[in-house]
């Protein structure tokens, strides 16, 4: 069962993607806490698609992009 908000098949495309990426990253972060993909486009100036792609590590956030998402991710991890 996947959780609220995502697809079986966007959680399986994520937990099958290379932990390299940032996005993919982010991506297994995000499902595992039910963040909506639109709160995250929201935060990181950028179109669903463009997350749902990161999510997947069909493409990767631009560089500026990726010291966010650290931050993000480290304050998100640091906070458990």
């Amino acid at each position: 069962m996947s959780p609220k908000g995502y697809s079986l098949r966007l959680v399986q495309a994520n937990q099958a993607a290379d932990l390299e990426h940032i996005g993919v990253r982010l991506g297994r972060y995000c499902i595992a806490k039910d963040i909506p993909v639109m709160e995250i486009a929201r935060k990181f100036s950028v179109s669903r698609m463009a997350v749902y792609q990161w999510f997947v590590g069909a493409s990767v956030p631009h560089k500026a992009r990726v010291e966010k998402i650290e931050r993000f991710l480290d304050k998100a991890n640091s906070s458990k």
